[in-house]
């Protein structure tokens, strides 16, 4: 298999950021195209020998591309005057594996909540069905690092929003949109932006294509209902999932989020003509994503769950289970405009253990609700609830919810850090659901 297509070659390409996806873009592209490199972080010598930009030197209206990693803000990079005036230029590493690979299928999954999850679920029900398929985009591998695959192979591309906002020829066969909630405003400004990015994969669609979305949401529905759609929209039926959901056993996939990811999964299934039946067994084998909604203790007394992914208060409510005594951790690097949605009834059950610099913030839009308490930081609030165990009498099963509803970056390199620093002090302190 060729490794591009003509689209993509005897062409000058600036790639900026040289992380995960620029260096799998510099690798995949560099034996036929003029390329250069630069990263707002990295020095000069920590790039590719003689592939380096040099502001003064090399002008960003010289390029045919400009590969923009997601993780860069083109309004507020190094770089943000020339790439603003030579904005039609951007493109992201999808549109390179579209262009360089168009014969392939791609399921495209994106939303505010859940798109890691449903990937992966996705992802393997199909290869238990026989179908050659490749997890790829926000999740796991950069989609250019992929070389072992056939034209019949099928990719699950998990895309962010930023992704999305940098694409110029990405489409997608099948396109689902999860969910939409506020996230992401420090990037694109307000939240009509942001959910313009998410639809731009549904606008970008050709005839042949499909996209999955919510049966009703009025904040899609509005912005599509303005737009000239070329693909045709399905609204996902929560029937076809409900007929197999008592076969489901699996405690991870048993919450409110899970089961609408399920609804997406069971839908797409369906459409593509897969037993539904068959897959039932990899459902109750999967065992879920790290520090997304992750079970790290389940006994009869108590339940603790490790949700460190979780950046915005629409991720943790859908978590949050009003019918049972829940203990919730959270704190962080918080989204400004973010907004906890449960009312005072919803959160009759619910304590809240507030840690870190930027408790005020979460104390404004829970005094009214939640019974809350504030520390200085994560240890001195599970040692609280260890405390609070003992003080109260409860014959139910307790939940702890750790569920920061914000951004790691104040303390910890990422929620992966964050989320194995939580199940450390877990053991240390001695919370362990044993009586």
């Amino acid at each position: 298999m060729k490794s591009t297509k003509e689209f993509f070659q005897n062409k000058k390409i600036l790639i900026y950021g040289y992380g995960k996806t620029g260096k799998s873009a510099f690798n995949f592209l560099k034996t036929k195209n003029n390329l250069k490199v630069f990263d707002d972080n990295l020095p000069l010598t920590n790039l590719p020998y003689n592939k380096k930009f040099t502001r003064g030197s090399d002008r960003v209206r010289d390029f045919d591309y400009v590969l923009l990693s997601p993780g860069i803000n083109y309004r507020k990079c190094l770089l943000s005057n020339e790439i603003i005036k030579n904005k039609e230029k951007i493109i992201s590493d999808l549109d390179v594996f579209y262009k360089s690979f168009p014969e392939n299928f791609f399921i495209t999954i994106t939303g505010t909540n859940g798109k890691s999850t449903t990937c992966k679920l996705l992802y393997q029900v199909l290869k238990s069905q026989g179908i050659h398929t490749k997890l790829v985009g926000n999740i796991g591998k950069s989609i250019l690092s992929n070389y072992h695959f056939t034209e019949k192979t099928l990719f699950v591309v998990e895309a962010s929003s930023y992704q999305i906002e940098y694409s110029k020829y990405y489409k997608t066969n099948f396109a689902a949109i999860l969910n939409v909630s506020v996230d992401h405003l420090e990037r694109h400004g307000n939240f009509k932006n942001y959910v313009k990015s998410k639809i731009k994969l549904i606008l970008m669609q050709n005839k042949s294509s499909y996209a999955f979305i919510e049966n009703k949401n009025k904040i899609i529905d509005k912005i599509l209902n303005k737009k000239k759609i070329n693909s045709k929209v399905l609204r996902v039926d929560k029937k076809i999932y409900l007929k197999f959901q008592k076969l489901i056993k699996n405690n991870y996939l048993n919450n409110n989020v899970n089961q609408k990811n399920l609804i997406f999964v069971f839908n797409i299934c369906n459409f593509l003509k897969i037993n539904l039946k068959k897959i039932i067994p990899t459902l109750n084998k999967f065992k879920g994503l790290r520090f997304r909604n992750e079970i790290v203790i389940n006994s009869k007394k108590i339940k603790v769950i490790n949700d460190s992914k979780s950046t915005s208060f629409s991720s943790t409510q859908e978590l949050i289970d009003t019918k049972k005594k829940t203990f919730w951790i959270l704190g962080g690097l918080p989204k400004k405009r973010d907004k906890f949605t449960l009312s005072k009834k919803d959160c009759f059950n619910l304590r809240a253990y507030i840690f870190g610099k930027n408790a005020e913030f979460f104390v404004k839009r829970l005094k009214d609700k939640v019974h809350y308490q504030k520390f200085n930081n994560m240890i001195s609030a599970i040692k609280k609830i260890k405390i609070d165990f003992k003080k109260e009498q409860m014959s139910n099963e307790k939940i702890i919810l750790f569920s920061p509803a914000s951004a790691s970056f104040d303390d910890f390199k990422n929620f992966e850090d964050r989320g194995k620093y939580f199940n450390y002090q877990l053991r240390k302190i001695g919370i362990n659901g044993k009586k």
